[in-house]
């Protein structure tokens, strides 16, 4: 009898585990076909603009120079969206490659890469050094030029900034990754909207951006069997854990791969 009921049990899991993958794929071939085709008349869109623009270049008064250009913004924002939008969509395509992965490493190299792409700006980063990690080398290293990118882009209007990398060992639950900022902050009444796709609670012309950032990190975490949370506050920065517990126990033959 106890049989019986673990086999049905065990084939329903399947069947609904099929029904998942099957339904998660159609999403994602909807999503993909769909932003290709916005693309198009997006681009039409800006040719006429242009083409308006030299044949009627003198003749156009200052306010319809001003829409022109504000049509042409609007055009490459929403480019901009529907490149996020396909980035999202790849993450789910992709087989996971796991290996232990050097996130100090990878810390390091995408700090310089950030002070490199803004010489300008002086941040303090906190990288400690031999922090390991189990799963795919390559989406890790989205997860953290991401999570990096976004304390960098935070912490713009702070004279001193600070941006930490770093494993915490809670007790009784998985090994947390983090990444910290003392930049603005946010209000934790509104964490739940963090990690939905274009949900943003900053305005565009404060910290400019898709809002598709941290979906695509919650996504990669959460198909390596893990979780991601935020604990922050208005105007003193925002931490940022993830944890990988679905692909923690790693043989010890893998290798370590820096990611770089």
């Amino acid at each position: 009898m106890i049989q019986q009921l673990n086999a049905d049990l065990e084939r329903r899991v399947y069947l609904r585990t099929a029904q998942v993958d099957a339904l998660n794929r159609e999403l994602e071939t909807f999503n993909y076909s769909v932003s290709h085709d916005l693309r198009a008349p997006l681009r039409r869109i800006n040719g006429f603009v242009t083409a308006l623009e030299r044949a009627c270049g003198d003749e156009l008064s200052l306010k319809a120079k001003e829409l022109m250009t504000e049509i042409q913004t609007s055009t490459q924002h929403m480019t901009s969206l529907i490149q996020a939008l396909l980035k999202l969509a790849s993450l789910g395509r992709s087989e996971l490659q796991c290996e232990q992965t050097d996130l100090s490493s990878l810390a390091h190299i995408i700090s310089t890469e950030l002070q490199q792409d803004d010489p300008g700006r002086h941040v303090e980063f906190i990288i400690p050094e031999g922090i390991l990690a189990s799963g795919d080398a390559a989406m890790l290293r989205i997860v953290m030029e991401n999570l990096m990118g976004n304390a960098w882009k935070f912490t713009r209007l702070v004279d001193f900034a600070r941006i930490e990398f770093g494993v915490a060992y809670p007790a009784g639950k998985p090994v947390e990754y983090f990444v910290r900022d003392n930049g603005a902050g946010f209000d934790m009444r509104y964490a739940s909207r963090l990690f939905g796709a274009f949900q943003r609670l900053h305005l565009d012309d404060e910290f400019p951006g898709t809002g598709i950032v941290l979906a695509s990190v919650q996504r990669i975490i959460h198909r390596h069997g893990g979780r991601i949370r935020a604990e922050s506050s208005v105007g003193k920065g925002a931490t940022f854990y993830f944890d990988l517990d679905g692909v923690q126990k790693v043989p010890a033959s893998y290798k370590v791969s820096s990611a770089a």
